[in-house]
């Protein structure tokens, strides 16, 4: 099996394995908790309902009321700087799902918008994320030459460290910001990072959305727009080092079972007709033709001196001439004779018959 596919093979082996793990640590972190929190929330829902003599009818509009009314409470979303920010949340597909389309046109120009959008901004921030590696491996190059280090090569290892770390200052300076503006503590803050520069997307925690912010506070609203866009970009930078890393090790592979192949074929054996690789496997191949040594002895003539020595000569010149493909020609396996044109043809012919007896 190609090594290609026993890495695809591990890929999804390792992958389905990552989401059982993790479905089974969620489960002990969280189910607990989550049934705590149930259980004192239909507690606090029944006292209400005896307290007031709500019926089932009335406190279900209630509660529909409540969740409808909570986007309109952090004030207006539909508004040209609250638009331009669900734009953003939309074509980098964040999808906070803090406010969605309401009317019938405004759901089918956002599925459009979306169709078009989407793929616009992967193709940007992958080429913003090229640019950055490049710009990044400028810096490194230049640096390595201040240093006088051995050499000033900058090799992929290198970018995805100092992607990740470039990543890590964005997220922590990010978290320090939200975390003042919107009175969340530190982890918190980071987390809400995370999770939007990863386009997870939750939407437990979402900035902008108390005290007319983006009304209010138009800096703090293009500060988390300008984190948004640089933040995918850098962020896109370490996902593009380590794919093309993963696609690397694929054509590395593939170049090395090549040149594999080709070193088998230079030494490969040839015998009876069959090639026989470096690695051991056998190769039939259609048998070239060998042209057979037609021994000398044979005379035009009834003599038959030759026949007295035959046996030896035959054992003397036993696969003398050997070819490995059919020539044209093989009167270069012959005696040279050439044949003068001012001299009688039968007559040299005789004598070159008398001379060669007499050397036998």
């Amino acid at each position: 099996m190609k090594k290609q596919n026993v890495r695809t093979l591990s890929l999804i082996v390792c992958t389905f394995t990552y989401l059982l793990i993790g479905a089974a640590v969620f489960d002990a972190l969280e189910s607990e908790f989550e049934t705590e929190e149930r259980n004192k929330y239909l507690a606090e829902e029944l006292e209400l309902r005896v307290r007031y003599n709500i019926t089932d009818d009335d406190f279900r509009n209630l509660t529909k009321n409540v969740i409808k009314s909570v986007p309109h409470k952090s004030g207006i979303q539909w508004k040209f700087a609250g638009a331009f920010y669900f734009a953003v949340t939309v074509i980098t597909t964040i999808g906070y799902g803090h406010s969605a389309p309401q009317t019938i046109g405004g759901k089918i120009f956002c599925s459009a918008y979306a169709l078009a959008g989407i793929p616009l901004t992967l193709v940007m921030f992958q080429s913003i994320g090229e640019r950055l590696n490049v710009f990044i491996t400028f810096l490194m190059k230049h640096g390595k030459k201040c240093l006088k280090m051995k050499t000033s090569d900058v090799s992929q290892t290198n970018l995805i460290i100092v992607s990740l770390n470039l990543c890590t200052v964005v997220l922590a300076s990010g978290a320090f910001v939200f975390s003042y503006y919107e009175g969340w503590n530190y982890l918190n803050s980071f987390y809400y990072c995370f999770i939007t520069l990863t386009t997870i997307g939750f939407g437990d925690y979402v900035a902008l959305q108390k005290d007319n912010l983006l009304q209010k506070k138009p800096e703090y609203v293009a500060f988390s727009l300008i984190f948004i866009l640089f933040g995918l970009a850098v962020v896109s930078a370490a996902m593009n080092l380590l794919v093309l890393r993963f696609l690397t090790m694929n054509t590395e592979d593939e170049r090395r079972e090549e040149m594999e192949a080709a070193a088998a074929a230079r030494t490969a054996v040839r015998l009876e007709g069959d090639v026989i690789t470096a690695n051991g496997s056998v190769i039939s191949v259609q048998q070239e033709r060998v042209a057979e040594y037609v021994p000398d002895n044979v005379s035009v003539c009834s003599c038959s001196c030759y026949n007295i020595r035959d046996g030896w000569f035959r054992r003397s010149f036993r696969r003398r001439y050997t070819v490995r493909r059919s020539p044209g020609k093989v009167v270069h396996l012959l005696p040279m004779i050439k044949l003068k044109e001012d001299r009688d043809s039968t007559e040299w012919m005789n004598k070159y018959l008398r001379e060669k007896r007499a050397s036998v």
